[in-house]
């Protein structure tokens, strides 16, 4: 049986891990910590388990193997510092952390303790995703010169997002940050590292943060990679493009199109895949996190993939504030 402590409500996303560790017989939730305490007994009182508003004697509890990680992105080095060096496993939404040298800091506890860790990249689980990393992988695009992911909704303009998702300080940014993780993981995943990055943030609903973003990505074969995201856009599709000089794959949704002209290919013209035919989910990181520690199953989301998502954040930001292309 796995002992999870849920460590802040302060992230949309904690409701929704709560309750999926809740549903598995092999994990009992068992004490909450919120960095505002009002609002932490209100979610202790809700899951029904105790509430405790000082981290470190909740650390220091027997019943407390894991932790699940929702607290403001600003305060995740000191967090989970502390948790890796009391010696429990960490599963924490993303982003690690915002600059390069605090994911550092994490990375070095955790090593040193030897816990588990995963960071939620729900995204790279999906079957679409993973086609788009197969037809990479198998060549059936030629070369591949242009990838775009768009992910957005209405957070802002149909004011649903709570009121903390604007606050500066605690978010380390604002749409691109928050939302626009998944794309920016997806492009670190399929693409690698690129060697410049230009960003283009605006402020449509007068916020603090930014609201409607796009960041451009250069690579040293000539390839272009662009992560589109914002809190004011209704209905917009979720949306991957690849285009390559021996064919195009897009995916709008869950809908998978794929043209490619490589010679040997077994797939030619544009064809929509049905469902079958991708490759099978991976499973979801509160999977990956518990059975990683339970029974020491592969945990893919890991360590090294989330410094990687902070690298191209940190110059994501860095360049908007700068302005043009900056060296990631």
């Amino acid at each position: 049986m796995l002992r999870v402590a849920m460590l802040s409500r302060w992230h949309v996303h904690a409701g929704g891990y709560a309750n999926q560790l809740k549903s598995r017989p092999d994990v009992t939730l068992t004490v909450v910590w919120d960095e505002e305490p009002e609002k932490g007994k209100e979610f202790a009182e809700k899951l029904g388990i105790d509430f405790e508003p000082d981290l470190d004697k909740l650390l220091a509890r027997e019943d407390v193997d894991a932790v699940c990680i929702n607290a403001p992105t600003n305060i995740h080095r000191d967090v989970m510092v502390k948790v890796a060096n009391a010696g429990k496993h960490i599963f924490t939404e993303k982003v690690l952390a915002p600059t390069v040298a605090e994911c550092e800091e994490i990375r070095d506890a955790v090593a040193k303790s030897g816990v588990k860790f995963c960071i939620s990249y729900p995204h790279r689980a999906f079957p679409h995703n993973l086609m788009a990393k197969k037809v990479l992988d198998d060549g059936l695009l030629g070369d591949v010169m242009y990838l775009r992911i768009r992910n957005a909704h209405n957070g802002a303009s149909a004011g649903w997002l709570p009121p903390h998702f604007y606050d500066e300080v605690q978010c380390c940014g604002g749409a691109m940050m928050d939302l626009g993780a998944h794309p920016m993981y997806l492009i670190s995943w399929l693409f690698g590292k690129p060697s410049e990055i230009s960003s283009a943030f605006t402020y449509v609903t007068g916020h603090a943060v930014e609201d409607n973003a796009v960041s451009v990505m250069k690579y040293p074969s000539g390839a272009v990679a662009v992560s589109e995201t914002g809190f004011v856009s209704a209905n917009s599709p979720y949306m991957l493009e690849l285009y390559g000089t021996e064919g195009s794959l897009v995916i709008t949704g869950n809908e998978v199109r794929l043209f490619s002209t490589k010679n040997g290919s077994e797939i030619n013209g544009w064809m929509t895949l049905s469902p079958y035919r991708l490759p099978k989910a991976l499973p979801d990181p509160i999977t990956q996190f518990v059975e990683g520690v339970l029974y020491d199953k592969e945990i893919i989301f890991g360590m090294d993939d989330a410094i990687a998502l902070t690298e191209i954040m940190e110059a994501a930001y860095h360049a908007h504030k700068q302005g043009g292309f900056v060296k990631v």
